[in-house]
């Protein structure tokens, strides 16, 4: 076993605090990454809080971490010491599914094993990336390429592959006309990729402070969606909608902006279910789908994506023990667009 140190939180809406636990010994097909960065996503701050139900204490959170391979299992054959590495959303698979088969893991029948706050086969809890070292199957690790800053790219492996799938799987591209509602750290990665896919691109917000930041990360226009007639202008504007808001708030308000068979994509949780009025999707054909992530294969074509348009998440690098701080900052949406742990501030 190999001693590691991290911050968890110890109960359901504890703060988190310093915490030493026990990783697996390295296996024939596992890698040792020892962490240099982690993002803090605002899935952590509900899983940290339980807000979703189901969380797992001690919980040390953190699904978006890139680092360093210290050491490689004998029948590894994709990494090597020395090597640049990431771990995203999930640990494992059942490998064995029609889901994981075709490269969708993120989808797998049986579940797939959450980086942390995941119980294992062997009945293990899993521990995430607040910490100093985490050991994972050479399968479910990525390449990062040289050319992404390690603090730029760790939020890539949830905030950007979170809406760089949907984009692709719905072909969103040339000639299409894409709303992102939000400017956090989901939506300003939507911004840049829809951007770099050719997209033209229009960020709803209820902030007239985030127009300069919008029009700096790509957009083509902003509309405030408070300001009287915004949404009547729009009406069968748009091909696509990608919601990327993780507060409560009405999804009603947006449908009557797609066009006929358009579709309005969810990647935003919010903690309370919405209502829905079915006569905007009936009249129009419109259809309102979800999507979570994406599997290992699709994460690695982003983080080359990424790396070919020059892509990084706006990012704010911080110590481990600012962290509860910046839980409070997410909350108020007081970040742009994404803290990063420096994890040499726990070592």
């Amino acid at each position: 076993m190999l001693p590691t140190k991290g911050y968890a939180a110890l109960t359901a809406k504890a703060p988190l605090t310093p915490f030493s636990f026990e990783r697996r010994a390295v296996g024939p097909h596992d890698v040792l990454i020892t962490i240099t960065h982690c993002g803090v996503c605002h899935s952590d701050i509900h899983q940290a809080r339980d807000e979703w139900g189901g969380s797992i204490f001690p919980m040390v959170p953190g699904h978006e971490i890139i680092g360093t391979v210290a050491q490689a299992g004998a029948e590894v054959t994709k990494f090597k010491a020395g090597d640049r590495a990431g771990v995203g959303c999930f640990v494992d698979s059942c490998r064995t599914c029609a889901a994981c088969r075709e490269g969708l893991e993120q989808y797998c029948e049986k579940g797939m094993l959450l980086t942390y706050s995941g119980r294992a086969a062997d009945g293990s809890i899993t521990q995430g990336g607040y910490s100093t070292q985490i050991v994972a199957d050479e399968q479910y690790v990525l390449r990062i390429p040289e050319s992404l800053s390690p603090a730029g790219a760790a939020p890539l492996l949830c905030a950007g592959i979170t809406t760089y799938s949907p984009l692709r799987h719905w072909g969103v591209g040339k000639y299409h006309k894409l709303a992102v509602v939000g400017l956090g750290g989901l939506g300003h990665m939507a911004v840049k990729i829809a951007r770099a896919l050719g997209t033209e691109v229009t960020v709803l917000s209820t902030s007239e402070s985030k127009r300069a930041d919008a029009m700096r990360l790509g957009a083509h226009k902003f509309v405030v969606t408070s300001q009287p007639m915004a949404l009547v202008r729009l009406q069968r504007h748009f091909d696509f909608i990608l919601d990327t808001v993780s507060a409560p708030h009405d999804y009603n308000i947006y449908l009557n902006l797609l066009k006929t068979d358009g579709t309005m994509i969810l990647v935003g949780v919010p903690d309370k279910p919405a209502p829905l009025e079915p006569f905007s999707l009936i009249m129009h054909r419109r259809r309102i789908a979800g999507s979570v992530i994406g599997g290992i294969r699709e994460t690695q074509e982003m983080l080359d994506f990424c790396a070919e348009h020059n892509i990084e998440s706006d990012v704010e690098v911080i110590p481990i023990h600012q962290v509860n701080e910046a839980y409070e900052r997410v909350l108020k949406g007081d970040v742009r667009f994404r803290f990063v742990i420096d994890l040499a501030s726990l070592k």
